[in-house]
């Protein structure tokens, strides 16, 4: 096995593709530009959806990318796992190819295992294999065109080697490879290992297939309603941590040198000692990736907020801040941290160090708001917990979870992560209901404010005319940065509305958008010039 750091695993992947004619494209935003139902970018393929889908055309029909992604909701969300897991991560990179009807099934499984064998030199000894059970094509390139050893293959059910974008649409099998941490177990017990799933192997790397088009629901998976695609794709994907600590020998992803830079800034910054840094492994690896991912998360766009996509941001930076205060610490420190994170990756992914100023800004911001409130929040909580104690319960209801998330700031996910330390758990479909109906009762307070208020005429005006489609898009925290793009959608002389002005005129203006605070739940509106 060859010797590579991580950025050479990367460059050595990149390039192996470029040699095979593929184009390699620019990751995209972690903020999905096509595809409305995803919280974030979570696969290579995602920006090449409308590609797959007819309706998009590239310049190219071969492609290769280390896309940045983020899995931190819905199926994906592993959030608990980060820090415990040697390789559970909120932000991570993905390595993947692509064919737009062009290569299919052998060209992609020769093109992985020439990688994995010859370029990365990994020991065909300790690869398996697994392909879709009526996959009778793929079986037969990896055992009588590339040679592998039929008791390293498994053939599975659709539950881990079929892909379906939806119930319907384009679908197809996959193939999957993985890596053998225990190969002193022999090969004949490999296929029944690879079934079961056990510790065993890790997969590494996912070859999927995208041959049919799926006309109506097949729960069983009868293919009845697969029609063959007339350009069939290749959709791969490959963990770059997952594969970085494979070549360099790690039991943990963290272990690497994707994290290690950024593990030993954080200790010089608090000046630990190896027993303390050691002793506080989770932690430690919680600060790592939640940072790097904050980092990634506002260099495109996403800063912290309470609403949407702006949450997750600031939860990432409030969690890493309460693993943090678990060990002391007492500063705003993260700030810095990300400046490792963006030393590491810049020249990869330079919006990092075109938006660092942005970057240490709000993650520093976000610190010291979220400290000012820990502490009372921390004495809040821990009378709650006495007196579930006192009563004999273990459960955090979900009122309470959203009073200490409304009135101190505390996020759920982090009060989940405080009380399992002591035994109990929350009612976090409680906490949903009673966010739910907060956000009703301000939905309908904000209404009563603007209709009452001296430009409800102006703003019926509009509406009726369909100019501005509701309301006025509020959002003070995506346009955090000061600067963004609207339409002005009326003028206004001495509370008339007119169709022009000119120089020297004083005159309000009314945009479709606004980055100012709207009055409400007893706080003033933002105001400024």
């Amino acid at each position: 096995m060859k010797h590579m750091t991580s950025d050479e695993i990367r460059q050595a992947f990149l390039d192996y593709f470029a040699s095979k004619g593929h184009e390699v494209v620019a990751a995209a935003s972690l903020v999905p530009g096509n595809d409305p139902t995803l919280l974030f970018t979570n696969a290579g393929m995602v920006q090449f959806k409308d590609v797959f889908l007819g309706q998009d055309k590239r310049p190219y029909m071969r492609a290769t990318t280390s896309q940045k992604c983020m899995r931190i909701s819905g199926k994906h969300n592993d959030l608990e796992n980060v820090g415990p897991s040697p390789r559970h991560h909120t932000f991570f990179e993905m390595l993947g190819n692509f064919s737009f009807g062009d290569y299919f099934k052998e060209d992609a499984i020769r093109y992985a295992y020439e990688f994995l064998t010859v370029v990365l030199g990994l020991p065909a000894d300790r690869l398996g294999f697994t392909v879709y059970r009526d996959d009778d094509e793929a079986y037969d390139i990896w055992i009588n065109r590339v040679g592998v050893d039929p008791r390293r293959v498994a053939r599975m059910g659709p539950k881990t080697n079929f892909w379906q974008m939806a119930d319907t649409g384009p679908c197809g099998p996959t193939s999957e490879i993985h890596w053998d941490n225990n190969p002193e177990l022999g090969v004949d017990s490999i296929v029944p290992a690879l079934v079961a799933e056990d510790s065993r192997f890790l997969e590494i790397w996912n070859l999927v297939f995208m041959q049919y088009n799926r006309s109506q629901p097949d729960p069983a998976h009868t293919g009845a309603f697969d029609v063959p695609l007339p350009a069939p794709g290749v959709d791969t994907g490959m963990g770059f941590e997952r594969i970085t600590a494979v070549v360099q020998g790690k039991g943990a992803n963290y272990d690497t040198d994707i994290f290690s830079g950024i593990m030993d800034a954080t200790q010089e910054i608090l000046g630990h000692d190896d027993a303390f840094r050691d002793a506080h492994t989770v932690a430690y690896r919680v600060v790592a990736d939640h940072i790097r991912a904050a980092a990634f998360l506002v260099a495109d766009g996403v800063t912290p907020g309470t609403n949407h996509r702006e949450y997750i941001t600031r939860m990432l930076i409030r969690r890493a801040m309460r693993f943090a205060y678990s060990m002391g610490v007492t500063r705003p420190f993260l700030h810095q941290v990300a400046g490792a994170v963006i030393h590491k990756l810049s020249p990869i992914y330079p919006e990092l160090a075109q938006f660092q100023d942005g970057i240490t800004y709000h993650i520093k911001a976000e610190e010291e708001r979220f400290l000012a409130t820990l502490e009372r929040s921390l004495g809040t909580l821990e009378t709650l917990v006495s007196d579930l104690e006192q009563r004999g319960e273990r459960t955090i209801s979900g009122e309470d979870a959203f009073y200490l998330y409304e009135s101190h700031g505390l996020p759920l996910e982090i009060t989940r992560d405080l009380v399992q330390e002591r035994g109990f758990t929350v009612d976090e479909a409680g906490f949903r209901e009673a966010q739910d109906e907060h956000r009703r009762r301000s939905e309908d307070d904000r209404g009563r404010i603007v209709v009452e208020a001296e430009y409800g005429d102006l703003l019926k005006a509009l509406t009726d005319a369909g100019t501005l489609p509701g309301r006025v898009h509020y959002d003070p925290y995506t346009y955090s940065r000061l600067s963004f793009n609207s339409i002005i959608i009326a003028v206004l002389k001495g509370g008339k509305r007119v169709s022009q002005a000119h120089a020297g005129e004083t005159v309000e203006v009314v945009l479709r958008d606004t980055s100012f605070y709207v009055e409400s739940g007893g706080q003033v509106s933002d105001t400024g010039i």
